[in-house]
């Protein structure tokens, strides 16, 4: 078999193509497997890992490896080297394989064959397969008489199969220590074997009494062989062990200390820097003040940048863990050291200034988060010092565009960002020397800049207008080329002027903009910029940006992707000429952006594939317009108090009825439909937040705000109109002081303030309803309005891709055929399923457990009616699996007393580490045929036959 053909299988299908099944893509790589061309033999062993990651079940990949077994037992070195590696890459799917002992049986004959070779591939082959035969007793025995063999190779495959087998189970690591111990120790071993069996030591964590027996011989070592490889070596191991067993760790930083600081091999300072920093990221709070302060001192005297170098990086870590906050502490418990004096802060001041850039970027961050941590009263000077020293290492870095002055550049901004979020008062000065440099800086370096301007005007909207004026002078000078890097900076000096400008542009601006984006921007850059500007509420922009771009695109799909856009921001652009006060105004508003709204949901519908069917976009779309209907009608219900007051005889039919809202008119009944529509509206972005699982922060924040705006609404109508007595403000009450994140979030929250506060001071003044409460709630709508729609990244763009691929069993051989079961037995329901993931998996949030919930519903009844009790007649079940290797399997039984055809629906939810659940499906049915029990269609047949009997006459004669 030809690899083009093979490839056909097993290649992405494309859109309109059919995808083959998994049995005929396993039938195409056997063929393979059993041709006489050993090229083509090894051609199709090395697509098996493609085969299983396209087709993740159990049923395919066992089939698999037993084929790939055959070909390990009776294939040559080179084919089982091949089956070996396959084993490697496909390390997560090895639990999957049902058969395990058919499999090991087949790999483990080649055990006893007469070539070292066959015997040391079979040794890496069973350590590969350690995790799912951890306690196979054969398999240690031949480990064990593999470490005394006379061939190199075999050793070092026995040497690799032994730390696997000590990795995966206790009781080959108990019984294999001492004969590594003895190994290690005697004097014929030579030293290179030596070095490769010492890491072993390192999995002997299982027990104390183990790690302690491990640690006594590597403090043995370590002072008898002071060699620099074996120093290494078994410090290195030290390190790992005292990682895993968690118990060793400050007798491990205080080793790597001394060697740190008595012992003068560079090669061994360099081995210890990288190991306490293992131990910083793994264990800061076990870093006692004398631990720093050696550190300190050590780095403080080492004449070696890259020492020095190494150190700080450890030192950096530990700056933002609670380690800072215990080095500054005495350990008495007393009052805290002045920071200007201690030790650390030395280091850091004479680091800031040092010629090698990576050196002073760990010095500022190190200077930066003592400033942050710090108390205010001890740290005046400090601020004043780090300031300096980043100014001073921006300059520098500024102007170089090397990969070295860029990466300490991003660390450098950064800090800057991070300590201005802490110290805002320093952030005028900060932003004036920035504006200052980019003038100064080459491109890669603004882009850098620029990036850090808008975090801080994020953060500090009071300093967009002063960087305003400066930025869109080098808007009119960025770019005279079409490199990547004058693209790229074109997009970041757009995102830092719209976030300055907030939302609003003046005329002069998007000249300027657009001028150069005529001059030297390419189709790519234009699309960036105009999607910054929908994320930032500059919609009458985006539109024309939009507009520009949808001829010169090469799809019909991203032709009508482009014209939603553009629909959705002229949408949004008519909401913005909304004047408070002017009801009518709002109305005629909100209409022409509705006409807009459903021309993009036609286009959005029409951008939509199969592989991108836009499912969040269109849902999101579709719940704006249903709010502006919602806001819409909300306006018109209190324009009906002028066009149908309440009837004069209105209180005394309120007391007759004892319903006091009667008081009120019609008024009343259709704020209540009002209120019940925005509830439904806060359920439904509700139910949109769930299921976006893969969204990220900005963009769920977004949908909440949405949410918490139709909840605020219903609020207020129900406590200015519906039931003022029992409206609650306390709840409300910590809005203002929520830290925000984004200029939109402070606008929202700010509207809703507002609002509350308006509402209250009504409700005590006024009773309902008068033509006051109804201009309460128009202003609280055009409030609302006037707030510039943010579409938030995950709007555009998928950063993170995660999915669930469900399999049951049993399956019915056609879609349309039920599964058949005898009312008296429950059927046993196989749920298996495979988590998949796109690029960059867990970039937000990551699967914690699985949650399976399996329903059932009687669709259509055959036979008697008989009494059943009501629990048999409908199954509920929910259970929560933890997936492994994203790989996942339970049972459920089921009962199906009720005869007739049933449908069962499996339906899938994921729950994030913080315990949260998303509905993100998928959502699966199958149909059961309840059949009665052949001994039940007995006994009905008898009652049936018996009933249908005449009843014999009773006479005189009946007796006899």
């Amino acid at each position: 078999m030809s690899l083009s053909t093979q490839r056909t299988f097993l290649s992405e299908a494309c859109y309109g193509e059919q995808e083959l099944d998994a049995n005929s893509a396993l039938m195409e790589l056997d063929k393979g497997l059993r041709s006489t061309k050993l090229g083509e033999q090894c051609e199709a062993v090395v697509l098996f890992p493609k085969l299983f990651q396209k087709y993740p079940f159990p049923i395919l990949i066992n089939s698999a490896f037993l084929k790939l077994a055959d070909i390990f037992r009776l294939g040559n070195n080179f084919l089982r080297l091949c089956v070996l590696k396959v084993t490697q890459q496909s390390e997560k799917h090895l639990e999957k394989i049902l058969n395990v002992d058919e499999f090991v049986k087949r790999v483990f004959s080649v055990i006893h064959s007469n070539d070292p070779v066959a015997r040391a591939i079979t040794l890496r082959m069973l350590g590969s397969l350690a995790s799912i035969i951890p306690d196979r007793k054969n398999a240690h025995h031949s480990i064990r008489q593999s470490l005394d063999s006379h061939d190199n190779v075999e050793v070092e495959a026995a040497i690799y199969a032994a730390a696997s087998f000590s990795a995966q189970s206790k009781d080959f690591a108990a019984g294999i220590c001492n004969k590594v111990s003895e190994m290690i120790q005697a004097l014929d071993t030579p030293v290179d074997l030596k070095l490769k069996l010492i890491p072993m030591l390192q999995h002997m964590h299982h027990d104390a009494s183990l790690a302690s027996s491990s640690r006594e011989l590597l403090q043995h070592l370590v002072s008898s062989y002071p060699s620099t490889p074996m120093v290494i070596v078994t410090l290195h191991t030290f390190t790992q062990l005292a990682a895993s067993s968690l118990i060793d760790i400050p007798k491990q930083l205080q080793l790597l200390l001394q060697y740190l600081k008595d012992d003068p091999r560079r090669a061994v300072k360099r081995l210890a820097t990288n190991d306490l920093k293992l131990l910083a990221k793994k264990a800061p709070h076990l870093w006692i003040r004398e631990n720093t302060q050696t550190l300190c001192e050590c780095a403080l005297s080492s004449p070696y940048n890259s020492l020095k170098l190494g150190m700080l990086a450890v030192l950096s870590t530990l700056s933002g863990t609670i380690a800072l906050k215990q080095y500054f502490h005495n350990m008495t418990g007393g009052s805290s050291v002045p920071p200007r004096l201690t030790d650390l802060v030395k280091l850091a001041q004479e680091c800031c200034y040092h010629s090698n850039l990576a050196v002073a970027a760990h010095g500022i961050v190190v200077l930066s988060n003592i400033a942050i941590s710090c108390p205010e009263k001890d740290i005046i000077q400090l601020e004043q010092e780090t300031v300096l020293g980043v100014e001073s290492l921006l300059m520098l870095c500024s102007q170089d565009s090397s990969s070295s002055a860029q990466a300490t550049l991003k660390t450098t901004l950064t800090s800057l960002v991070k300590l201005l979020k802490g110290r805002p008062h320093l952030s005028q000065s900060a932003v004036e020397f920035l504006l200052g440099q980019l003038h100064l800086s080459c491109d890669s370096s603004r882009v850098l800049m620029c990036h850090a301007l808008a975090a801080i005007a994020t953060h500090l909207p009071v300093l967009g207008d002063g960087m305003l004026g400066d930025l869109v002078d080098l808007y009119r000078v960025a770019s005279h080329s079409s490199t990547d890097k004058q693209q790229e900076l074109l997009v970041s000096l757009a995102t830092v002027i719209f976030v300055a400008s907030q939302s609003s542009l003046s005329a002069e601006v998007k000249t300027v903009i657009k001028q150069q984006l005529e001059n030297v921007a390419n189709g790519w850059t234009v699309y960036r910029i105009a999607r910054q500007a929908s994320r930032m509420g500059c919609h009458e922009f985006s539109s024309e940006l939009y507009q520009s771009m949808r001829t010169r695109v090469a799809s019909e799909h991203f032709y009508f992707w482009l014209n939603s856009l553009k629909e959705f921001s002229q949408a949004e652009q008519c909401l913005s000429h909304v004047e408070d006060g002017d009801y009518s105004g709002a109305m005629t508003a909100i209409a022409e952006a509705l006409r807009s709204y459903q021309k993009g949901i036609a286009s959005l519908t029409a951008a939509s594939t199969p592989l991108s069917p836009l499912s969040f976009q269109c849902e999101f779309i579709k719940l704006r317009i249903d709010t502006l209907q919602a806001l819409s009608q909300l306006i018109c219900t209190c324009n009906s108090l002028k066009t149908s007051p309440p009837p004069a005889i209105a209180t005394t039919i309120a007391l007759a009825s004892g319903n006091d809202l009667q008081r009120c008119g019609r008024i009343a009944m259709q704020m209540k439909v009002c209120m019940d529509e925005f509830r439904s509206l806060a359920a439904r972005y509700a139910d949109l937040h769930q299921s976006s699982f893969d969204a990220d922060y900005a963009t769920l924040r977004n949908v909440e705000l949405q949410q918490q705006s139709c909840l605020l609404v219903s609020h207020v109508i129900e406590a200015l109109i519906l039931d003022p007595q029992a409206a609650s403000f306390q709840e409300y009450g910590t809005l203002g002081s929520v830290q925000t994140e984004s200029e939109y979030e402070r606008r929202m929250m700010s509207v809703f303030s507002r609002v509350l506060e308006e509402v209250e001071g009504l409700t005590k003044k006024h009773p309902p309803v008068s033509h006051l409460h109804t201009g309460c709630l128009c202003d609280a709508v055009i409030a609302l309005l006037k707030v510039p729609l943010s579409f938030q990244r995950y709007f555009f763009q998928k950063l993170q891709s995660t999915s669930i691929k469900l399999a049951l069993s049993p399956s019915p051989r056609t879609p349309s055929e039920p599964i058949p079961v005898q009312s008296s037995q429950q059927l046993t329901l196989k749920v298996e399923g495979v988590v998949q993931h796109g690029s960059t998996p867990g970039l937000f949030r990551k699967i914690q457990s699985v949650s399976l919930n399996v329903t059932s519903v009687l669709q259509s009844k055959t036979g008697t009616d008989l009494k059943i009790p009501l629990d048999s007649k409908t199954n509920e079940i929910e259970q929560r699996v933890e997936p492994h290797n994203d790989y996942f399997s339970t049972q459920f039984l089921l009962n199906f007393s009720v005869l007739g055809t049933h449908t069962v629906t499996v339906e899938a939810s994921v729950v994030d580490e913080s315990g949260i659940e998303w509905k993100t499906g998928p959502r699966t049915t199958v149909s059961v045929k309840s059949l009665e029990d052949p001994y039940s269609q007995q006994l009905r047949h008898q009652l049936q036959q018996s009933a249908a009997q005449p009843a014999p006459q009773r006479s005189a004669y009946a007796r006899f």
